[in-house]
């Protein structure tokens, strides 16, 4: 198989009909890695938005279990692309997510907010860092992904297009990324549990080469401190350069989903996707942030 003769495929496709599909060719067997990193970066971001990040803040669940709680959204959401919406895996997975949203009192607008990190985020980290660019075909297919999943969980005005999810995101988080101390708290944990997934002495430089990859609003919504240039240089040099080394390697042959990732760690000996997630926390019934937008609703035929 030629580097490209995937690439050709997805461009043979119909990416409004084809759109579960060209996502999964372009998550599983084209950029598995990126895509894996880039969703990592999407959740992390949503720290930034207190309502979010105080919410997961008081709930304890990335405080005091964040590798169950990286497990099991990874595993939730990626069944959904290994197996379609209409499996018995994606509707278990879906029925999962909207049981553990509506425990809480989340807006629509966060709930939102999320689901354009899921679009924006892995296009631009691919564009900036993989092998090669994301196709207009994958870019619109991933909305039209997202835009089904969104759907299925009950959330109003999801962007119809790329382009209105990246406008919606960039509004979002210019009109509310702000200091949490529960979200920092949030934040640390998470940048210590990516770095336990290495040995020991290598974490302070992990942190440092983390940090060098985010941006400047994120950066300052949790009040750390900027890496000097050369760091930050030197960071995203080094992913860039693998990206061009990988562009260099015969194509996937099999698919790889994130359940085969590594960093996978909580089930060794297997799971159920009704058991994944979250149950609620007595006392944390509602978020402790007012919202001036309506709470998200709850897909009726994906519920208990």
């Amino acid at each position: 198989m030629k580097r490209f003769a995937r690439l050709e495929q997805i461009r043979r496709m119909d990416p409004e009909k084809d759109a579960l599909e060209i996502y999964r060719l372009s998550s599983a067997y084209e950029f598995p890695w990126d895509f894996t990193r880039a969703l990592e970066l999407a959740l992390y971001r949503t720290y930034a938005v207190p309502g979010i990040g105080r919410l997961l803040a008081e709930t304890t669940e990335l405080t005091d279990r964040p590798q169950k709680r990286y497990d099991d959204t990874t595993l939730l959401l990626d069944a959904i692309v290994e197996h379609g919406f209409g499996s018995e895996q994606g509707r278990t997975a879906i029925r999962r997510v909207n049981q553990m949203h509506r425990s809480y009192d989340i807006s629509n607008d966060d709930m939102r907010y999320v689901l354009c990190t899921f679009v924006v985020v892995p296009r631009r980290w691919i564009d900036a860092y993989a092998w090669r660019r994301l196709s207009r075909h994958e870019i619109v297919a991933s909305a039209v992904h997202y835009r089904t999943l969104g759907r299925h969980l009950g959330i109003k005005d999801v962007p119809g297009s790329y382009e209105e999810f990246e406008t919606c995101l960039d509004a979002y988080e210019e009109a509310h990324f702000a200091w949490d101390e529960g979200a920092r708290r949030v934040s640390d944990a998470t940048l210590a549990l990516m770095a336990s997934w290495y040995p020991r002495p290598l974490a302070p430089v992990l942190r440092a080469s983390t940090l060098a990859l985010l941006d400047e609003p994120l950066l300052k919504a949790f009040r750390y401190t900027p890496p000097g240039p050369v760091t930050r240089d030197l960071v995203r040099s080094a992913v860039r350069m693998r990206g061009r080394a990988v562009r260099l390697l015969p194509p996937r042959r099999a698919p790889h989903h994130a359940r085969q990732n590594w960093e996978i760690k909580s089930y060794p000996n297997g799971y159920r996707l009704e058991d994944l997630g979250t149950r609620p926390v007595p006392g944390v019934r509602g978020c402790p942030v007012r919202h001036a937008g309506p709470s998200a609703a709850v897909s009726t035929d994906l519920t208990d």
